[in-house]
């Protein structure tokens, strides 16, 4: 059986990063991280609605899993998330910002009546 492709394989290295550039990038990261937990917290004891995240998220929460800020919401555990996230035909592990406006839309629609 010959080859696939008779070219080797090149891989491509990230580019190298400075201690001040790594540095910046991991205090980011710490703040997001940092901010979405009391964001889980406040949707925990009620402070902050689920619909206002959904249809316009702030920038932090762009990479957050809708499965794990669902989870976060009273009442709402692994079943029912799942559930909630195939009918309105969304993968579990879609992003916030991953989202179209059908899927976001539909969600908060879904969420609203529940």
């Amino acid at each position: 059986m010959p080859p696939v492709s008779d070219s080797p394989t090149k891989s491509i290295a990230a580019p190298e990063r400075s201690l001040v550039q790594r540095m910046e990038a991991l205090q980011r990261a710490n703040d997001i991280r940092s901010r979405r937990a009391q964001l889980k917290r406040d949707l925990k004891a009620g402070r902050q609605a689920i619909h206002e995240l959904l249809l316009d998220p702030p920038e932090y929460l762009e990479t957050a899993k809708v499965f794990d800020l669902l989870l976060a919401v009273p009442k709402y555990g692994r079943v029912k998330v799942n559930k909630i996230l195939s009918t309105c035909r969304i993968s579990p592990s879609k992003t916030i910002g991953g989202l179209s406006q059908r899927q976001r839309t539909e969600l908060v629609e879904l969420m609203r009546r529940r």
